[in-house]
């Protein structure tokens, strides 16, 4: 399957990534890539390859799905080193802004949706985003592929309890804004000030417990016939309000 570990030749515990965009934002870092495999000639990441001294291995795309457990992988894999998280003490001390923006993901299963978010918190300037160790999406090739590259730019951490580091949050001074069917139109409130945004699950939504710890709780007005946007939909269109609002033209 996607995102296979095994333990490389000194130990270290490696997993397969795949996607020339992934593999190509990991190569500015060569330290963490013990090697890369392509089913095809491509000058950009041979080079890339060649200034940080990684291997090269050229197989067939058969030969390539097998190593990663995935047929999306564009031709090109790299075997690397697990990806790194931080602490939410990182996230804070991240703040690129006058206003700090963290991203908490509340059960989020889809790694394609975590993907979807990381991308969108690199392109506003998001400090970094908050998920559970257990019973949500992690950190794997899946999600590191639908980022385009944003899993190595954004900071992630995963923290057992995602109630006690809200109220961790506020005691440093942020707010937190959960997102749920029955809140106030999102585009009536201000936000500035140091934010936690809370995505709930793509089904479920916010948990209890984590909805009453929330300051504002918004939602995006609809007038079709879906009951919901898909959650990478949904925190999208916060992060751009967020952005839009404290960058204004």
């Amino acid at each position: 399957m996607a995102g296979n570990r095994e333990t490389f030749g000194n130990g270290t515990m490696t997993q397969y990534v795949y996607g020339r965009n992934v593999v190509k934002q990991i190569l500015l870092n060569p330290s963490r890539v013990h090697c890369v495999w392509l089913s095809g000639d491509d000058p950009e990441v041979e080079e890339l390859c060649r200034k940080g001294g990684v291997r090269v291995k050229k197989v067939s795309r058969k030969d390539l799905t097998k190593l990663c457990g995935n047929e999306h992988h564009n031709g090109t894999v790299a075997e690397t080193e697990p990806y790194r998280t931080w602490k939410v003490e990182d996230l804070i001390r991240e703040k690129k802004g006058q206003y700090g923006l963290i991203v908490m993901l509340d059960r989020i299963e889809d790694p394609h949706n975590l993907g979807a978010v990381l991308r969108t918190c690199d392109a506003i300037g998001a400090d970094g985003v908050i998920f559970k160790k257990d019973r949500a999406a992690g950190l794997t090739p899946g999600a590191a592929k639908s980022s385009a590259g944003a899993i190595e730019t954004v900071k992630c951490a995963e923290v057992t309890n995602l109630v006690r580091t809200v109220q961790d949050l506020k005691k440093a001074g942020y707010w937190v804004i959960g997102t749920d069917m029955d809140g106030q139109d999102y585009r009536s409130l201000k936000y500035d000030f140091n934010a936690v945004l809370v995505i709930g699950n793509e089904g479920k939504g916010i948990s209890r417990l984590l909805r009453e710890e929330c300051d504002y709780v918004v939602s995006l007005p609809m007038v079709g016939t879906v009951e919901s946007l898909n959650a990478s939909v949904s925190a999208g269109i916060m992060l751009y309000e967020i952005y839009n609002q404290r960058f204004p033209l």
